[in-house]
């Protein structure tokens, strides 16, 4: 007796392992090649273990180097989170008012504005003016 609904349901797990068994490959693959600490023979010697004997050589390398397969791809993306907020620090202190460079932004020229304002300095009049230059 056939059945080709169990046939899909094998067939579709079957190919499901075999993209994730890839995928793990692919992963061991890139973090011997990523890690600085390894000399050049250890990703040669790791390299050649995975790919002649994938499954053995996939899972050994899982079991010795797996904690530090997590820490340097943790360590990356601090690296590349740090380097971002760096650049958007710079971008941000390089703008100013209508997005040119060298001043401190319109926010704060703004509440600058309303600190003048509420202390009696500037009329409404001269606020409004002030405020639509800054917002230009």
């Amino acid at each position: 007796m056939s059945h080709p609904l169990l046939n899909a349901f094998w067939m579709m797990l079957w190919f499901f392992l075999w993209i994730m068994w890839f995928m793990l490959l692919f992963r061991v693959i890139s973090d011997v090649f990523g890690d600085e600490a390894l000399s050049g023979w250890g990703k040669a010697g790791w390299t050649i273990f995975v790919c002649v004997l994938p499954f053995l050589g996939v899972f050994i390398y899982l079991i010795v180097r797996g904690k530090q397969m997590t820490q340097r791809s943790m360590a990356r993306a601090q690296a590349r989170q740090d380097e971002f907020d760096n650049r958007v620090r710079e971008a941000a202190a390089t703008s100013g008012p209508g997005g040119g460079p060298g001043g401190t932004g319109g926010a704060d020229e703004l509440a600058k504005l309303a600190d003048l304002k509420t202390s009696g300095v500037l009329s409404e009049d001269e606020f409004q003016q002030a405020k639509q230059k800054i917002l230009a």
